[in-house]
């Protein structure tokens, strides 16, 4: 692994587990086993650091959400509703701490730094990916949906934090059925 990767990965794991802003970039160099000047050379900033691991687990999260989506729903109809099973897989993991991107925006509130945007850019991203599976499974109005949805997605995660169980999932599919069903039924 190349310092520059040893870096992201050392950073990537102490953001999510610590807080961005309860880590230095002296710990950062520290456990990254790097130089200062090393650091420096990869990363001009912390803010330049913290914006690379949010892109990075923007992709990372995605794609697994969109494989996991698919694995447990192989059919189209079905996809809607495996948000929510694919959610409490995430939250069973022993290693869960809520959604690194809802945690940035708390941490920096400011919504003009680019941490704060790029971790907002990836509840817009997610939002996009829920009208997708909404649309394609037929589903109209995917586009009103699919905020309720994330906005279920975000309470489930904020819950599952609180409660330290995945139960939250459940509950959130519970309303997205519902919410799913008077969709159905004002279709007719």
């Amino acid at each position: 692994m190349s310092p520059r990767e040893r870096i992201l990965a050392v950073a990537s794991r102490l953001f999510y587990q610590e807080g961005i802003r309860a880590v230095g970039v002296d710990t950062i160099i520290a456990k990254s086993e790097v130089a200062k000047m090393t650091f420096y050379k990869h990363f001009k900033s912390k803010d330049l650091l913290v914006l690379e691991f949010l892109n990075k687990r923007d992709e990372q999260w995605r794609a697994w959400f969109e494989a996991t989506v698919h694995r447990l729903a192989p059919k189209v109809k079905d996809r809607p509703l495996a948000i929510f099973d694919a959610m409490e897989e995430r939250f069973s993991n022993k290693d869960f701490r809520g959604c690194a991107f809802i945690n940035t925006m708390i941490e920096v509130a400011n919504g003009d730094h680019v941490a704060h945007q790029a971790a907002a850019d990836h509840k817009h991203k997610v939002e996009k990916t829920i009208r997708t599976l909404l649309s394609d499974a037929g589903i109209e109005k995917s586009e009103e949906l699919s905020k309720a949805f994330l906005m279920l997605i975000d309470g489930a995660i904020i819950s599952a934090v609180r409660e330290g169980k995945p139960g939250s999932a459940k509950a959130a599919k519970k309303i997205a059925s519902v919410l799913l069903q008077n969709q159905h039924s004002k279709e007719k």
